[in-house]
């Protein structure tokens, strides 16, 4: 089980790498970096009927990469 655990992180943190635009200096980061600087973030989240919206901190550097990633990993439908 542990296996299977690792390799979906391992899969999820590739994905993420992949979908950072080349000009941004995480697009080459090593997978301990994009874990400190994107998936740990305090961020208030509202859901409402139609959609999620996400509040960053006011000082947070990343917030903007980290909508467009959102936006870049949704799964649109067919």
């Amino acid at each position: 089980m542990r296996l299977v655990l690792h390799t979906a992180a391992y899969w999820l943190l590739r994905t993420l790498r992949d979908a950072i635009p080349v000009m941004q200096p995480l697009a080459i980061g090593e997978f301990s970096t994009i874990r400190l600087r994107l998936l740990k973030i305090a961020v208030r989240i509202k859901e409402t009927a139609t959609r999620i919206k996400l509040a960053f901190a006011a000082n947070c550097p990343d917030a903007a990469l980290v909508r467009e990633l959102v936006g870049a990993l949704i799964l649109r439908p067919t």
